[in-house]
């Protein structure tokens, strides 16, 4: 049993991730600062839910506000910190980059901080694939350069991994970041395609398709991805004596207990053949409105997930149908349609 402390519980990913976690018997403290950027009630209904569980307790503040954070981890005295509050979305960095630079640098920073004082034994935050940028050697590898991100967000956050080796290496504190392919579920945000594509059909409104259709994505199941998060707790990198002792392929800093590993399903799935799932799952066409790519999208996304495998043994596995299938009960049953 660990005790845990999560950032961006009331959002999905850290909502399944405590979810799961409690599961297992952990001990966890969640923290969010319920932000308007989507509805904030579903937000409130995921930490309600999380609430019926004694082991669970939350702070709910800003990332932004270190005093808050410092408090909040001080009192909690964790073992494992796993940070996955941020503003996301690549669309709207373009238009709002300030929240940005204060919730996902400024921010990050102060859970670092909190994790330095703490001392704990695993800081655990999740990076993007969107940092892979123009890159366009496929599959993605923890080990390809990251220097040209398209996005604003993107750009953020390879920024943190940047602040995270650094505070690695000098402070000798163990960090892995992990880099998630467009995760989906049930719970999932109302801004990702799949939320937004299943309530356009349901109330026969056209649906926005990107390049045409001519875009494909490694989407991970949140179900996938929080198991693979929980396995990674475990991988606790350390600072290796010589570059020799790295073995290929490992993302291991020669110089810091840090290390990037990518999380997805290691399959490619074309935007289409997505929207096809979507109306299988439904039972009802959608309404196509073809469009040209968007600025700050990347056409293609592709994990090579081995390195997660070689860590932790697991490799995410459910199929897109199924995926979707249990996002679509999901929503209906939430929002009666």
């Amino acid at each position: 049993m660990k005790r845990v402390f999560i950032t961006g519980t009331a959002g999905f990913i850290g909502f399944h991730l405590a979810r799961h976690l409690l599961a297992e018997g952990h001990i966890v403290h969640g923290f969010d600062g319920i932000t308007d950027y989507y509805d904030i009630t579903l937000k409130q209904r995921r930490h309600a839910m999380l609430m019926q569980n004694r082991n669970f307790a939350v702070t709910e503040a800003m990332l932004e506000d270190q005093d808050a954070v410092a408090k909040a981890v001080r009192d909690f005295a964790p073992d494992i910190i796993v940070h996955l509050a941020a503003q996301a979305g690549v669309r709207y960095s373009i238009d709002n980059p300030r929240s940005y630079l204060e919730a996902n640098i400024i921010g990050t920073f102060n859970v670092m901080e909190a994790a330095l004082e703490q001392r704990v034994e695993h800081l655990l935050m999740a990076s993007t694939s969107s940092v892979y940028g123009a890159n366009e050697q496929m599959p993605y590898r923890e080990v390809d350069k990251t220097d040209a991100q398209m996005s604003f967000y993107a750009a953020s956050k390879k920024a943190t991994e940047s602040m995270a080796h650094s505070y690695a290496h000098i402070h000798d504190l163990p960090i892995t970041m992990f880099r998630t392919f467009t995760a989906y579920g049930p719970w999932g945000r109302p801004d990702m395609a799949l939320f937004k594509f299943t309530d356009a059909i349901l109330d026969d409104r056209p649906i926005d398709i990107y390049n045409h259709g001519r875009m494909m994505r490694d989407f991970t199941y949140v179900d996938d991805l929080v198991k693979a998060i929980s396995l990674l707790m475990e991988a606790v990198p350390v600072r290796p004596q010589s570059r020799d002792q790295i073995e290929d392929g490992d993302s291991l800093s020669p110089v810091a207990p840090y290390r990037t590993v990518n999380i997805g399903n290691a399959t490619r799935v074309q935007l289409l053949d997505f929207i096809e799932a979507i109306e299988a799952a439904l039972g009802k066409k959608a309404i196509r409105n073809m469009m040209e790519i968007q600025q700050g999208d990347v056409p293609a996304t592709l994990s090579d997930s081995s390195l997660l495998h070689h860590l932790t043994g697991y490799k995410p596995a459910t199929t897109i149908e199924d995926g979707v299938k249990a996002f679509v009960a999901w929503f209906r049953d939430y929002y009666n349609k």
